[in-house]
């Protein structure tokens, strides 16, 4: 089966290369000393600290292989590659509420690096498909579990 895709911005790009060095060479050291810490304490039956420690080393090697996962099927998106006068991932939007009025700026990133706390979405999101391929001036309809939100885009820029 082929591995999806991972679309990523040359930000998101170093994001997780730091991610998953601070992985390999910080965390993974520290909970291998608490693992030892805890063996220390002797019965392993009954040793919370030595449990507690043995979870956390089962996440971050879980998440270091998604994360080398991710790198291997990385493709980074340029600033040459993003076309400025289409909505596309690495674009920056200005939308529109039309039925609010309220202007909202978004910019549309792959889905590992989305954090809607600082206006990134996804591409595979309602609003970044809604939004993928657009010029400005279109008028979009976001299907969302509340009904249907319609945005005017305003401004497409690239950073």
């Amino acid at each position: 089966m082929a591995e999806k895709e991972v679309i990523l911005t040359a930000v998101g790009l170093q994001k997780l290369e730091e991610e998953l060095e601070q992985l390999k060479t910080v965390k993974r050291r520290e909970v291998a000393g608490r693992i030892k810490e805890a063996i220390s304490f002797g019965d392993l039956s009954e040793n919370s600290e030595y449990e507690e420690a043995k979870n956390e080393q089962a996440f971050i090697e879980g998440r270091i292989i998604t994360l080398e996962k991710m790198l291997r099927n990385a493709r980074v998106i340029t600033g040459e590659e993003v076309d400025i006068g289409v909505v596309s991932v690495g674009s920056t939007v200005t939308v529109k509420d039309l039925e609010f009025g309220d202007e909202m700026e978004f910019t549309i990133v792959g889905s590992a690096e989305s954090d809607p706390l600082q206006n990134k979405i996804s591409n595979e999101s309602p609003v970044g498909v809604a939004l993928l391929g657009k010029t400005k001036g279109s008028i979009v309809d976001v299907n969302v579990p509340a009904g249907v939100i319609r945005y005017e885009v305003l401004d497409i820029k690239v950073d």
